[in-house]
């Protein structure tokens, strides 16, 4: 499960020719993804919220489970319908907001009531609805780290657990805080941009950090699924980790944060997404989502249904993949 995933792509900052296209089917299986959930990021105008709702349903008519934040950086948010209560409860896709931008210098520093009033907006829509209803944080780089959110919670009653906050590993000082978070009950999420998942796991193992209550996401828009894959197989083949130890930051707690119900255990009446490894390198050889093979002998076999029709030929590769693989 990836919670955390740019479907639509990058926003392109730094001028228009640098957005980056949609995420396809074969890149999110190929990285045995089988249940991804969207979000927008710093750019709503160009990459709206209802592009994001159709790119989430065309993945689930390829076979795909998908969810999606709603808003973006932006608060008040962007939401499909008129607030993020009625996207809530009338969008069956959304699980609640995100990802809010704080501590950012491109969010929009918004007051600590207005913030507030976000996420108990958010809460309400999942009491009302049965879903998560948990408000999710991009974190930036300013010194401000998690002060946004310890303030809403110590001056409006905010309670940890409907907070959601990610990019915990930008820096010592805020995971820190973030494993104080998870500590009160907060569920936190670590990306995988910086490929660097195995130090800042170490880091949060030894000071204290709670396992139940960490998940791991790609944060994919230049970035690739595969990438995230990459890194949590290493996790068990270089590093040293069991298995078992390193499964239930992706399917477990993120099932468990997200309300996801039949998803992150295999069991009877649970969805049969399941991933086949190879033993020694834990190279995805088969993955079976919803019970549909998605990928066999390690290639995609489902592919885009827009190909049925279509007479493109295109063939791109990140400069930056090559870097990755090496």
């Amino acid at each position: 499960i990836d919670p955390h995933e740019h479907l639509l792509g990058g926003s392109g900052e730094g001028g228009l020719a640098l957005q980056t296209p949609m995420l396809f089917l074969r890149e999110i299986v190929r990285a045995g993804i089988t249940t991804v959930v969207g979000t927008l990021g710093v750019d709503t105008t160009m990459k709206t919220i209802s592009g994001l709702l159709a790119r989430v349903k065309a993945l689930a008519s390829e076979g795909l489970s998908t969810r999606m934040w709603s808003g973006g950086y932006n608060v008040p948010p962007t939401t499909v319908m008129n607030s993020i209560r009625e996207d809530m409860l009338f969008v069956d896709e959304v699980v609640g907001a995100g990802e809010v931008a704080i501590s950012d210098e491109r969010g929009l520093n918004q007051s600590s009531q207005e913030l507030a009033k976000l996420v108990r907006d958010t809460h309400v829509g999942g009491l009302l609805s049965g879903k998560a209803g948990i408000t999710h944080f991009h974190v930036g780089e300013e010194r401000t780290r998690l002060a946004p959110l310890r303030e809403i919670v110590e001056h409006f009653q905010v309670k940890p657990e409907w907070l959601y906050p990610t990019h915990i590993e930008r820096s010592e000082a805020l995971m820190r805080e973030a494993i104080d978070f998870a500590n009160e009950g907060s569920f936190v999420d670590m990306d995988v941009v910086d490929m660097e998942l195995a130090r800042w796991l170490s880091f949060y193992i030894e000071n204290g950090g709670p396992l139940d209550k960490l998940t791991i996401s790609s944060d994919a828009d230049s970035a690739t699924p595969d990438m995230f894959m990459r890194q949590l197989c290493e996790l068990v083949v270089k590093h040293g980790y069991s298995l078992d130890f390193v499964l239930p930051l992706v399917t477990r707690n993120p099932a468990t944060v997200l309300k996801l119900q039949n998803k992150g255990t295999l069991e009877v009446g649970c969805d049969a997404d399941i991933l086949i490894l190879d033993r020694g390198t834990l190279a995805v050889r088969e993955v079976i989502a919803g019970g549909r093979r998605m990928v066999s002998d390690g290639s995609p076999v489902e592919h885009e249904k827009f190909l049925e029709k279509s007479y493109r030929n295109i063939d791109l590769v990140g400069e930056k993949y090559h870097e990755m693989a090496d």
